[in-house]
């Protein structure tokens, strides 16, 4: 039997997220494209179990998280991990926030399986994985709802109706926005293993954690948060087959520390290139640790360091007392 499309499995996710939106702090509405719209941070609370079912989501079901207690090194409280068996179709196919979204004066950073229907990227021409499916779920990096002609737009992209379509929205600086975005601990490792020409198809499976950063009072502290919690607080393992020349010749470019911009806080960095965030270098964006695993030959490869002193300067804790 055939397996579900990416878009089929999340649509059933956020049919038993809309059995559970007052127990999660989250909202459905349908919009009156007919678009049925999940608010899981924008105007309402959400929370913890509201992010980790939304990064579920946006991995299309194909991708487990979860949290545990974060490395001390790093800071107090919690950490997202994220595990999957699947990690082309979950992370590259749906979790990577590839699709700008930008209709008038809205915009989103839009993720989930809906980009393997719209397949819009040039990634797509490489790993495949575009669908034609009946429906489509997409989640959105926003602080505000989709109107109508958003919804519209996105559903004639992917190829679907309006009322066939399911759109989830957070803002960074929300709860469930913050751990949807952390959990991209591994999507961010293989998007940097696919910009360096890796066969991604080698890799079999993917593990990753990365603090959670405390509450930010506004996205763009928070959008810098997060990134610090995976370019300096990420770690991830890569199970993968083949030889192991090559990850000994590529292990050096992978984790963030390759980059030169490497050393500061996001925040810093975005302001030194006056806000202009294509100026940053791309190579920037991967883990702080990446880990090859060997299945064939039995051998393990890490690259890359953590660095807890700019983790405790973007994190910000204030130490009261004893």
């Amino acid at each position: 039997m055939p397996m579900p499309s990416l878009n089929d499995r999340a649509a059933e996710l956020c049919d038993a997220l809309a059995g559970d939106t007052e127990l999660l702090h989250v909202e459905v509405q349908t919009a009156s494209s007919g678009t049925r719209l999940f608010d899981c941070g924008v105007s309402v609370a959400g929370g913890l179990e509201a992010g980790r079912r939304l990064a579920e989501i946006c991995m299309a079901g194909l991708g487990s998280v979860q949290f545990v207690p974060s490395a001390q090194e790093l800071t107090p409280g919690m950490a997202v991990v994220t595990r999957t068996d699947h990690p082309l179709e979950a992370c590259m196919a749906a979790q990577y926030a590839g699709w700008q979204i930008s209709v008038g004066k809205y915009f989103a950073m839009g993720s989930g399986p809906m980009r393997s229907a719209a397949a819009k990227e040039r990634l797509f021409d490489t790993i495949g994985c575009r669908e034609k499916p009946s429906r489509a779920v997409g989640v959105l990096e926003t602080s505000k709802l989709p109107p109508d002609e958003v919804c519209s737009k996105i559903a004639a992209e992917c190829g679907v109706a309006p009322d066939a379509l399911t759109l989830l929205a957070a803002p960074t600086s929300s709860l469930a926005g913050a751990i949807q975005v952390v959990a991209r601990s591994v999507e961010t490792a293989l998007h940097k293993l696919f910009e360096l020409g890796f066969d991604l198809r080698r890799v079999v499976s993917g593990f990753g954690t990365a603090p959670l950063p405390p509450a930010s009072s506004d996205d763009l502290s928070a959008i810098g948060r997060t990134n610090d919690a995976i370019l300096y607080g990420g770690e991830v393992m890569l199970y993968v087959r083949g030889d192991d020349a090559s990850l000994q010749k590529i292990g050096p470019k992978v984790p963030s520390a390759a980059s030169p911009d490497h050393g500061q806080t996001f925040a810093a960095i975005f302001e030194r290139y006056h806000r202009d965030f294509y100026k940053i270098d791309p190579a920037l964006f991967s883990p702080a640790v990446v880990t090859f695993s060997n299945l064939d030959t039995g051998r393990a490869y890490r690259f890359g360091h953590t660095v807890p002193r700019v983790i405790h300067e973007s994190f910000d804790l204030r130490h009261v007392g004893h």
